[in-house]
């Protein structure tokens, strides 16, 4: 996978994945896959729509939002998040949050957490990352071209949903070293590296 090229005076939009890159979680994702006997390198929500009994797949997917629910009360924003989101508003961009969190957990941390964007998207609305549906729905509605709108995030799955969509990627490091860090078009620290990059090339 080779990353869309970025020219961040292209860009009238700007769009955010939400846990670990606008707020902050805590999900224990390896003591979830423990008990959804999830092997590691399968996606989540894919292992617990594969049971074949109906009450099996409920229940997965009640474990899921039990946690996801309980990581939204604790949600608080990242260094940035309201001074980059007061600009991009100031300064007549686009903003969304596609998320593959359910749309109760999405609600309760944008609202916890005081964030205001145009569009928040969850898993209810459309296939969930990678897949490129809700990025490309968010184009389409605001009549933009994929080079136009910038997706940031800070996992793979981010990165790959931009790809799929033929958006430019933006990975939030937290400052740690990512294995798949060659494949966005931009990688930054934090928020406030992506603000000042914005200002500076935009």
């Amino acid at each position: 996978m080779v990353p869309i090229p970025l020219n961040i005076k292209n860009i009238k939009a700007v769009v955010f994945d939400l846990d670990n890159t606008l707020v902050s979680s805590k999900i224990n994702f390896q003591g979830l896959r423990e008990q959804l006997n999830c092997p590691v390198h399968q996606d989540i929500l894919t292992h617990a729509d594969s049971f074949v009994e109906a009450a099996d797949r409920e229940s997965a997917h009640k474990l899921i939002l039990d946690h996801e629910l309980s990581d939204a009360e604790n949600a608080v924003s990242l260094s940035g998040c309201h001074t980059l989101l007061t600009y991009l508003e100031d300064n007549h961009f686009h903003t969304g949050i596609v998320t593959r969190n359910c749309a109760e957990a999405s609600k309760c941390k944008v609202d916890h957490c005081n964030i205001t964007v145009e569009e928040v998207i969850s898993r209810e609305q459309y296939a969930p990352k990678p897949s490129p549906e809700a990025l490309t729905a968010l184009a389409d509605l605001w009549q933009l071209q994929p080079h136009q709108v910038l997706y940031v995030g800070d996992y793979l799955y981010d990165l790959e949903a931009a790809n799929n969509a033929n958006m430019p990627s933006c990975l939030i490091t937290h400052g740690e070293v990512k294995p798949f860090e060659n494949l966005a078009s931009l990688s930054v620290n934090q928020l406030d590296d992506l603000l000042s990059y914005i200002q500076r090339y935009g």
